[in-house]
């Protein structure tokens, strides 16, 4: 077997870092292209019903012809907590304007915090309680938190964000979505 020389090595070396270094991007824009495939597409929003935390009986079919804001979320999550208070921004600006927002709090997140944290905020939306996860799996088995979805007023799903959303960006997807009759 022959000895590669130092600069044979060295070149050898750089291609297999080149090759990986692709890989990793290639990997790196498909999980992307996976995780946001929605967002270029529309689709229906889930046929599901449910209660908010006073007991009102909700559908999201019930809210049709109003903008829809679903956010998955919890109380667990710092990313959640911190954009809360432009959640509640964006709903008190909207909702005179046919906006309808429902914060789902995740299955494994203790009720009694959900509580907590929706009176001490006072909360001014629909707020969830997803005990068995069905809501996360009809939206397509939601894992991570924030996830936030944007439902338009024909009930499809126009806008997906994983993760905390660009506001500047969500008030004026909100405020094109509203503006159309």
């Amino acid at each position: 077997m022959t000895q590669q020389t130092n600069p044979e090595k060295k070149l050898t070396e750089k291609l297999i870092g080149n090759w990986i270094a692709i890989a990793l991007i290639s990997v790196a824009v498909i999980a992307g292209i996976f995780v946001f495939s929605s967002l270029g597409q529309d689709q229906k929003a889930p046929a599901v019903q449910f209660k908010n935390i006073q007991g009102e009986p909700l559908s999201i079919a019930g809210m049709r012809g109003k903008v829809v804001v679903v956010n998955f979320w919890a109380t667990s999550c710092a990313t959640c907590i911190k954009e809360m208070p432009e959640m509640i921004a964006a709903y008190e600006r909207f909702h005179a304007r046919g906006l309808e927002f429902v914060a789902i709090a995740m299955q494994y997140d203790p009720p009694n915090y959900v509580l907590n944290f929706t009176e001490t905020r006072r909360l001014p939306f629909h707020v969830v309680l997803d005990v068995n996860a069905s809501l996360a799996t009809a939206f397509g088995d939601v894992k991570l938190t924030p996830t936030t979805f944007v439902i338009d007023r024909k009930g499809q799903i126009i806008k997906r964000y994983v993760g905390m959303p660009d506001f500047m960006e969500f008030q004026q997807l909100l405020e094109g979505e509203l503006a159309k009759s």
